[in-house]
């Protein structure tokens, strides 16, 4: 997949209320925190630096992402496509939930393990193949430089992807909020001022 890949400029959402608090969103939302705003803007202007011409931009359809492609593409000229398809992984059962109600109410499940594993796992949740499977999608769809602004887990699979990676190495890749992860001829960097 990736030599046919155009260059991706892949931004995570700022950071929101429920990150804040440690509360699991999911296919649910919270608005940004003021910092999220502030890191929206960082990637603005870190976009405004690098964007080539003839660059499109796709954001996740949550409102957490749509504000923060709203503010890091203020001033850049470019119309915004909002996909369902980078939407964050469904938790089912956990959606809504802090860390410690997940760890206490599932600890067989997730104690010991990585969160970046085990959230595959949640009661009624959505599986780490299906999240690539959408992300492969997009990525398919792909035909000119692309910002892309997603969610966490999203971000992380749909670069690995993106880098000829299998999914299962998300927890190998950086993440991040405020920063810019920029992926060109099957190379990554992160971009952070």
């Amino acid at each position: 997949m990736t030599p046919m890949l155009p260059p991706l400029f892949v931004l995570r959402h700022g950071e929101t209320e429920w990150n804040r608090d440690g509360r699991m969103q999911g296919h649910l939302d919270s608005a940004l925190t003021r910092l999220g705003r502030e890191q929206a803007a960082r990637q603005g202007a870190i976009l405004s630096r690098i964007l080539p011409d003839g660059s499109q931009a796709v954001s996740s359809d949550s409102g957490r992402s749509v504000e923060t492609a709203r503010i890091a593409l203020s001033g850049l000229g470019l119309s915004l496509a909002l996909d369902p398809r980078l939407r964050e992984v469904a938790l089912g059962e956990w959606q809504g939930l802090t860390l410690a109600e997940i760890e206490a109410g599932w600890a067989p499940l997730v104690a010991g393990r990585d969160p970046m594993e085990w959230k595959f796992d949640a009661p009624g949740g959505e599986t780490l193949g299906a999240l690539a499977a959408r992300a492969r999608a997009i990525l398919a769809d792909l035909s000119a430089p692309t910002v892309i602004v997603t969610h966490g887990l999203t971000s992380r699979v749909l670069r690995c992807l993106a880098l000829g990676r299998p999914p299962e190495d998300l927890g190998r890749v950086p993440g991040g909020q405020g920063v810019v992860h920029v992926i060109e001829n099957g190379t990554a960097h992160l971009i952070a001022q």
